[in-house]
């Protein structure tokens, strides 16, 4: 039986072909008590996207309440969570912040400035094709819902990730073709502009990176239609909204007092322009309050405040458009000054600092043994992480006082993305057979944290001799455009990022890219100008990479001696059981009497991981006396004798491989009496003289002499 909309609504769907698949949407089915709900079916793919939007502006509130969340759903996938004690979803997983951060962010700049309604919108996944990931038909979802709502939201928006494989472009890969290709690229916009980038490549060029976002931004565009069709089906009315915007007259009274003293008095060195716009922001509170009188500015000073921070990011504007010239008196295209050291922490595996004008990024390289990787299970995924990426920037290093806690959505995406960066030109496992944990400690920012990391985490990774294939820097784009002109700006700080209209983040080697990130403030760009501005990166990532290889040119050749060795040997896979022994008894005999850490793959790859190279050797030896085949013809030196019988005794030759000498083969002589000869746990030389058809090993002690003496 159908389901009926209790509050007597028809239940409404559209569909359109998307990638050669069919993208539908559907209202009025489910969520009855929200702002708006919609199910977004794609494949076996279904997302429920809801929208809350408040009645009422927060008052108070001096920023745009808005959050956007990703819901992860192991049924969705046919899982149970693997984890013992924690079936039920709890915290988001980080690759659930991540997404969250996707759909967030080509959405978050298309609400009105000073909107203070506070809004949600979800995106829940009940079901998952396991051909593609959800995350652009999750954007979708959200997108839509926000729309059908009737907000004052300049949408809709719709993402797509392109992938390349095999020499061509692929909008909407599957997971296998995102695997075997080497470019990973998400876009999100609007109908006919880019709002986000975000990518991962393997070193591919420029010219390739703009011809994907070329062909996301048309293949989108069905999804961008199909929204407009359903809202215009509906007949959707808008919201009515207050916003919380300086008053005019506050605004001109602020611009009035400020005439004059901004421009090129407020231009130059961090501390001196940080110095005087605090003493300006002082006066100007001082100024307003005795014209105003104490008690009537209290009531209006967060304006005040808010028309100041407004005036000094138009001057900003008005100085790169007009004049050239930046807050700290850069050319457009000059890269901070710039200074780095490695090996200054003497316990660290590797570490490194590296400053790039007021900010600053330490970091610190940790090996381990591949154990120590992280175990991974989300919805989407199961299976070890082997290098990860930290990210931590407490309140001190912008200044203020905050709380500690655990990370935040932003430590996490700028975590992510410096990982990114350098997982294309790490070491294959089994040629560097570690865990790697690289720490960014930010110790100052001032714009660009997340490529300082990046650049700060190749120079700790070299400095622990991690055998990188290339070295990989990064650097961040800005951008201000007025109505036709456009200025692109490298290596943007604090200033030019609050007062600008994008925030693009590139990083790559000498060769090609390895990872983007790019939002945009205004209301899309078209790719051209994105084109232009990754052109312009290039030059800029080349220059700060010729700065860090003049402090560390070539990854170390040794490891610290506080690290551990990791050595791999290959064994027979049938052998493994025999390894591990019941129960592990064999295993956890070895790891007592050498100290050695030991991990077994079901390959037969084994890594014996320790400080101490005679432990490593001792594990080794035992390892493969344990796997070894018995070999006919081969003489085992000083093996112990394990029992004695009437006709013979039995020695054992390897480790669980116990074989027999008759007694005729004891000696040259005749021996009556075994006992006469051997005795239990004294040690001989024997040579193995033949295997039978049952696997019994024959052994001579007599012809193991007669060879051996000679």
């Amino acid at each position: 039986m159908p389901t009926i909309n209790p509050l007597g609504k028809d239940i409404i769907s559209v569909k359109t072909d998307f990638c050669g698949r069919e993208l539908s949407i559907e209202i009025n089915r489910v969520g009855f008590r929200t702002s708006a709900s919609v199910l977004v079916r794609y494949g076996e793919t279904v997302i429920l996207g809801t929208a809350m939007i408040g009645k009422q502006p927060l008052n108070g509130f001096d920023y745009f309440p808005l959050s956007v969340e990703y819901e992860e759903r192991f049924y969705a996938a046919g899982k149970i969570s693997g984890s013992r004690y924690i079936k039920r979803e709890g915290r988001p997983s980080e690759d659930a912040i991540l997404i969250g951060r996707l759909i967030d962010r080509p959405i978050r700049p298309l609400w009105p400035k000073g909107y203070r309604h506070e809004v949600q919108g979800i995106a829940t996944v009940l079901s998952m094709d396991p051909a593609f990931r959800p995350d652009a038909i999750a954007m979708i979802a959200v997108s839509t819902a926000f729309m059908v709502a009737g907000a004052p939201f300049d949408g809709p928006v719709a993402g797509i990730r392109v992938g390349h494989v095999g020499g061509k472009l692929i909008a909407f890969p599957s997971r296998e073709q995102l695997k075997e290709g080497d470019l990973d690229l998400f876009v999100a916009g609007k109908e006919g502009a880019v709002m986000m980038v975000e990518a991962g490549a393997n070193e591919v060029s420029e010219e390739l990176v703009v011809e994907a976002l070329d062909l996301a931004q048309k293949a989108y565009q069905p999804a961008i239609d199909l929204q407009n069709e359903l809202v215009k089906k509906l007949k959707v009315t808008p919201l009515t909204y207050e916003l919380s915007l300086p008053s005019d007259e506050v605004q001109k009274n602020v611009d009035a007092w400020l005439k004059g003293k901004l421009g090129i008095k407020v231009r130059g060195a961090f501390e001196d322009r940080h110095a005087a716009l605090h003493e300006l922001l002082e006066g100007l509170k001082e100024h307003f309050r005795t014209e105003l009188g104490e008690e009537e500015y209290a009531k209006v000073s967060s304006d005040y405040h808010d028309a100041f921070s407004t005036a000094v990011n138009k001057d900003v504007r008005k100085g790169i458009l007009e004049d050239g010239e930046r807050p700290d008196g850069r050319k457009l295209t000059e890269v901070r000054p710039l200074s780095s050291e490695v090996g200054f922490l003497p316990r660290a595996h590797g570490s490194s600092l590296f400053t790039r004008g007021i900010t600053q990024a330490m970091n610190i390289t940790t090996l381990a043994p591949l154990s120590y990787s992280q175990s991974i299970d989300t919805m989407e995924f199961e299976g070890e992480k082997r290098y990860m990426h930290h990210y931590n920037a407490p309140g001190w290093t912008v200044g203020e006082v905050k709380r500690l806690g655990s990370p935040g959505r932003r430590e996490i995406g700028h975590s992510a993305l410096a990982e990114r960066a350098v997982l294309p030109v790490l070491p294959d496992e089994n040629d560097f057979p570690y865990a790697i944990r690289s720490v960014t400690e930010i110790m100052s920012q001032h714009g660009s944290t997340s490529m300082a990391a990046t650049c700060s985490s190749v120079l700790s990774l070299m400095d622990a001799g991690v055998p990188l294939k290339a070295p990989v820097s990064g650097i961040a784009m800005g951008l201000i455009v007025d109505g036709d002109k456009v200025v692109i700006l490298t290596d943007i700080q604090d200033a030019e990022d609050f007062a600008g209209d994008m925030d693009f983040k590139v990083t790559g080697t000498p060769k090609g890219i390895t990872a983007m990130q790019m939002d945009m403030k205004v209301h899309g760009l078209p790719t051209e100008v994105l084109a232009k501005a990754i052109n312009q990166a290039k030059e800029g990532r080349a220059h700060i990479l010729a700065h860090m290889l003049t402090t560390l040119d070539r990854p170390r050749k040794t490891l610290s001696p506080y690290a551990p060795r990791v050595e791999t040997i290959q064994i027979n896979p049938d052998k493994i059981r025999e390894v591990i022994g019941k129960g592990g008894e064999m295993i956890n005999h070895i790891i007592a009497e050498t100290g050695a850490e030991i991990d077994i793959k079901d390959d037969g790859i084994v890594m014996i991981a320790s400080p101490d190279g005679p432990s490593i050797e001792a594990a080794i030896r035992m390892i493969k006396d344990i796997a070894a085949d018995p070999e006919v013809g081969t003489i085992y030196k000083n093996v112990p004798v394990v029992s004695v019988l009437d006709f013979g005794a039995f020695v054992q030759i390897l480790p669980g491989k116990d074989g027999m000498v008759h007694v005729s083969e004891m000696s040259e002589e005749r021996v009556q009496k075994p006992s006469d000869v051997v005795s239990v746990g004294d040690h001989v030389n024997v040579k193995l003289m033949a295997i039978d058809e049952k696997g019994r090993l024959n052994l001579s002690m007599k012809q193991a002499e007669r060879e051996l003496s000679k």
